[in-house]
């Protein structure tokens, strides 16, 4: 049973998180809750099943977790109400029921069982009739929906869809699930915490850092940092009371406790900047931590557990705040904005605007927000865990282990994925090897395994690290003056360690160590959290001790200037006609452009570029319509070709000719294309569409070294490109890691088509595109790109044919005669 309830706890998890996509879905709010209370059953009997509990334990280890579910349910059952969404009342408050019918049956013996059977028998029956009509309406592509079976949201304002919410709430529930365990022995209903508990904490400690990773993803960076936080906790206490089964009792250290009293206090401080309720809320986690610095023998004293309690009815309160936010029109007011309006009444403060440019990605494309903060926290947390001398002790009495393995090693990890996928590659090599030097060092010394591996072993291990951290230091030189110090001074603490490891450590220098590197990461966690929060002031962190000449020297960088503004187009546009050459978003990659009316920008973009032969650049127009001077040059059927297909992310390649001598390329035409074709587009971008409309048709390469991934974010195009471009326009993110794709008009004329290259348009799309154009070009259709009046025909035709005559005599070659418009065949736009 424990096994079913695991898998089927993975399922209704994946789900949740597939739709937590739709920010304020309680759907999703409820799908994960049931996957934890699933998860936390499930770990539950698989101890009493593998005899780790007895069955007269079952009692103490279901109540707490069952408890804190059936109150939580009930929460979203009510919210769900409120909303008008019946299927997700009826489950929540089902579960909910059955949940506390639970707790009767393993109170008496046989009371509840016929009820809690009822129960879940009417929540299936509510389960596979939501199915069966979401299918339905699947199937149906939204035709026959079931009522109660719809699953699109409300309409809600921008303030509330701010955040990640289901995320939150579902963290809140967690909360309330580890104040349970801690606060059921306080209040009798179980006689004491012991390690039947451990599945409900640990269960709550892996949701949150899940919720966490959400949460980074919503952008919430202060939300993301508390609830990691609140996770460690999960799993110190969760790792307390597996070890009474080797009968120890872990003494939590002073310095510790306080170290993370105060971080919480700075996370609860700026999260009222945000909301006042969050920042109160998280002021009790604060009290949390000194209560268990005041009596040290255990995270379960009364003290602690009193706390706990309060935390309980906080939680529960926060979570019907949040889940009824998420689902009504009205809203409960939660202080937000005070804090943040009285704090811009204040002389020389400015506060950071929350947009999406706060977290942009300095290389790379990513949908994390930054995750530094909760990086410098965590070697906070390990250094001054390490502070504390076991000496001759147990290694495991003393409760360092969690701090230093789950703190120190696997969130720095979590910290430097987050910080690579933003192109920090620096800050990602950082926390990526301290994370796995604090692991190590952590399960080595205070896991129980130092005896068997101290000595010449352990020494070469922590002198590879020290060789690593020295390339650290040279490059933090390059940095900043505190990114010097914050990689020395883990330098120091490396050579603890290989003092420690051959016995020749002096005393008190492996604490003084530990305790200048954790001030240090103190001191980067609160500039972090404060430069992030404030334009002005600043906390400084100092500039490049060295500094090198060329990208990335410390050179004056080219203007980058938004893309949402037209004044920053029109800056771009006067670059480009001066002989520029800039970086651009598109409905794909960005890429580098020059104006084809200036073949020195042409020349000068090919040679930044070392462009390949097999890559040639391309020709990009605003709409077709910039080839009505050449028409006449083109084939009728491509031209109809390019009518349906554009604007698109679609690139034809065709036959190269004397039209291309109309656009004032000159003799930097032999860059653009092959000696046989050349590539040409009229992308779906506003922007660049706009962009070529003020400089007439543009040549275009992608803004990246041959050989090198395409580019997907405007940092990545001077840091590739470096001080050759002249300009990039910026617009974040890339729409689309995939490049456009490329056909074969070559040979259009035979009514075939190919393919260089497969791109975000479908191979079928395209051939369906060109399929309808064949067929309406031989019903002889006009192309309404190419309609003229009447009158300006007969008034433009014998100019035309002056021009036809002047150019006859000056080649002594004829031209080909203009196509009548009138027997244009054409294709309405699809686009």
């Amino acid at each position: 049973m424990g096994l079913l309830l695991l898998i089927t706890a993975a399922i209704v998890a994946y789900a949740g998180i597939s739709y937590s996509r739709s920010r304020g879905c309680l759907f999703s709010t409820l799908c994960l809750t049931v996957s934890a209370l699933w998860c936390g059953l499930g770990l539950v009997y698989i101890l009493v099943g593998q005899k780790v509990l007895l069955r007269t334990d079952l009692k103490s280890a279901l109540v707490p977790g069952l408890a804190a579910f059936t109150l939580a349910l009930l929460i979203i059952g009510i919210s769900a109400l409120t909303g008008k969404k019946t299927v997700l009342f009826l489950i929540a408050v089902g579960i909910s029921v059955s949940c506390a019918h639970q707790i009767a049956d393993v109170s008496v013996v046989g009371f509840g069982q016929s009820a809690t059977a009822a129960v879940y028998l009417l929540v299936f029956v509510v389960c596979v009739y939501f199915g069966c009509g979401r299918l339905l309406s699947t199937i149906t592509c939204g035709k026959v929906e079931p009522p109660g079976t719809s699953m699109k949201n409300k309409v809600v304002s921008p303030e509330q869809i701010q955040g990640c919410s289901n995320a939150v709430s579902v963290c809140l529930v967690m909360n309330l699930l580890s104040a349970s365990v801690a606060a059921c022995p306080l209040l009798g209903v179980v006689p004491q915490s012991f390690v039947g508990h451990v599945p409900w904490l640990w269960t709550a400690g892996v949701f949150q850092l899940v919720m966490c990773i959400l949460l980074y993803r919503a952008m919430d960076m202060l939300a993301a940092t508390f609830f990691a936080f609140t996770a460690l906790l999960r799993f110190a206490e969760g790792y307390t009371l597996l070890l009474l089964v080797y009968s120890i009792k872990p003494v939590s250290t002073v310095p510790f406790p306080i170290v993370f009293s105060s971080l919480f206090l700075v996370i609860a401080m700026f999260s009222c900047l945000k909301s006042v309720l969050d920042g109160l809320y998280q002021l009790f986690f604060a009290a949390y931590c000194i209560a268990i610095a005041a009596q040290p023998q255990s995270l379960f004293q009364q003290g602690s557990q009193a706390v706990q309690a309060v935390i309980f009815i906080l939680s529960a309160g926060m979570l019907l705040i949040t889940t009824f936010n998420m689902i009504s029109h009205t809203t409960i007011p939660t202080g937000k904005g005070l804090v943040k309006a009285l704090v811009t009444r204040m002389q020389r403060v400015s506060l950071r605007p929350d947009n999406k440019e706060l977290h942009a990605p300095y290389l790379g494309y990513s949908k994390y927000a930054d995750a530094e903060v909760l990086g410098h926290a965590c070697n906070v947390l390990a250094a001054f865990a390490i502070t504390v001398t076991v000496g001759d002790r147990n290694p495991l009495s003393v409760l360092i282990l969690p701090w230093v393995v789950m703190a120190g090693g696997i969130l720095q990890l979590l910290c430097a994925s987050v910080a690579f996928a933003r192109g920090k590659t620096f800050e990602s090599t950082v926390f990526m090897l301290y994370g796995v030097m604090w692991a190590v060092w952590g399960l080595m010394r205070y896991g129980g395994l130092y005896g068997e591996t101290k000595g010449f072993n352990m020494a070469v291990g922590i002198i590879s690290f020290m060789l690593c951290n020295c390339l650290v230091t040279a490059a933090a030189m390059l940095l900043s003056v505190a990114w010097f110090i914050y990689a020395l001074t883990f330098q120091l603490i490396l050579i603890s360690f290989l003092l420690d490891a051959v016995d020749v450590l002096p005393f008190g220098y492996d604490i003084g160590a530990s305790i200048v590197f954790g001030l240090v990461s103190f001191y980067f966690f609160i500039a972090h959290i404060f430069n992030s929060s404030f334009l002005s002031p600043q906390i400084p962190l100092g500039n490049a001790v060295l500094r090198l000449s060329g990208v990335g020297g410390g050179a004056d960088m080219c203007p980058h200037v938004a893309a949402h503004r037209s004044t920053s187009v029109q800056q771009i546009a006067d670059i480009l006609k001066n002989g520029g050459i800039c970086g651009v978003p598109t409905d794909t990659v960005y890429v580098l452009v020059a104006a084809c009316n200036r073949p020195d920008a042409v020349v000068k973009a090919y040679k930044v570029k070392k462009q390949a032969q097999d890559r040639p650049m391309s020709l990009w127009i605003s709409s077709i319509k910039q080839l009505e001077p050449v028409r006449h040059l083109m084939s009728p059927l491509l031209l109809d070709f390019m009518q349906a297909a554009w604007p698109s992310s679609i690139s034809m390649v065709i036959p190269r000719g004397p039209w291309m001598d109309t656009f004032g390329l000159g003799e930097a035409a032999k860059h653009i294309g092959t000696p046989e074709s050349i590539a040409i587009r009229s992308p779906d971008c506003s922007v660049v569409t706009h962009l070529i409309n003020l400089v007439g048709p543009i040549a275009v390469t992608s803004a990246n070294p041959t050989g090198e991934a395409d580019t997907t974010h405007h940092n990545q195009v001077f840091a590739k490109l470096g001080e050759k471009v002249d300009g990039v326009l910026c617009d974040g993110p890339s729409p689309e890691n995939v490049a456009s794709t490329v056909v074969d008009c070559t040979k259009i004329e035979t009514g075939h088509i190919g393919f260089f290259r497969v791109g975000l348009i479908s191979k079928s799309k395209v051939l369906r595109i060109f399929e309808e154009v064949q067929k309406r070009h031989r019903l002889g259709q006009v192309n309404p790109a190419f309609e003229w009046d009447q009158s300006n025909s007969q008034q433009e035709k014998p100019l035309k044919e002056d021009k036809e005559l002047e150019l006859k005599e000056e080649s002594g070659n004829s031209i080909p005669s203009t196509v009548p418009v009138e027997n244009s065949p054409g294709v309405q736009n699809r686009f």
